[in-house]
């Protein structure tokens, strides 16, 4: 069931490898089919070569696997929770991607002082506390603390990015590690410039509004 979108998590799994945003068997992605409000979600440790529509796993809202012979991943709980109480949000990007995390680290936000960055969120890029992995507390504190970003840091962990689908989720991930390298080259050279709120808003508005196509 829902192969389609099996096939394109397989596919956003490859981008996070391709960004260098993952190692290994860490970070995830989920996406809610927004017809039947089911959850696919990659299995708990599969590696990410070799991955295949079989590697992904079927849940309900509640939690209950409804197809799929792997267990899910350790953090479907806190995308789970993300999901109940964001209608808006139909995927869910986890990643420990190097600079992001690293500001994570230090339990620092990612100041708004790019463009890009204002275009992208529309804000800082906000750091939630630290939280232990295993149930519906990360998804508490993302829910809690990530505002009107799409993305938002975890103290000490890493990086969680919501979309309006998966792949919008995956972009936001790829952009929060673009903008937290770039902060970090800047942090090193000087006093970092902040942008004025109004230009933040106006910039994110063009970028949401009329950029592209």
């Amino acid at each position: 069931m829902l192969e389609k979108i099996k096939e394109e998590l397989v596919y956003l799994h490859q981008k996070l490898v391709e960004y260098k945003l993952v190692v290994w068997t860490g970070g995830n992605v989920s996406a809610r089919d927004p017809e039947t409000g089911l959850i696919v979600i990659k299995a708990s440790g599969v590696p990410y070569e070799g991955m295949g529509p079989q590697h992904m796993v079927v849940m309900d809202m509640d939690g209950k696997l409804v197809e799929g012979d792997l267990k899910p991943s350790s953090d479907v709980y806190s995308h789970l929770y993300i999901y109940k109480h964001r209608d808006d949000v139909n995927g869910v990007v986890h990643t420990h991607s190097n600079y992001a995390t690293a500001f994570a680290a230090v339990g620092q936000p990612i100041p708004c002082v790019l463009t890009a960055i204002s275009d992208e969120f529309g804000c800082d890029i906000p750091c939630a506390g630290f939280v232990r992995i295993g149930d519906e507390a990360i998804g508490k504190e993302v829910v809690d603390h990530i505002g009107t970003s799409t993305a938002c840091l975890l103290q000490n962990h890493g990086v969680f990015t919501i979309g309006k689908n998966a792949k919008a989720a995956v972009k936001s991930a790829v952009m929060v590690e673009d903008a937290a390298r770039t902060v970090w080259m800047a942090k090193q050279l000087g006093q970092l410039i902040p942008i004025p709120q109004e230009d933040i808003e106006k910039l994110h508005y063009r970028y949401t509004h009329i950029y592209g196509q």
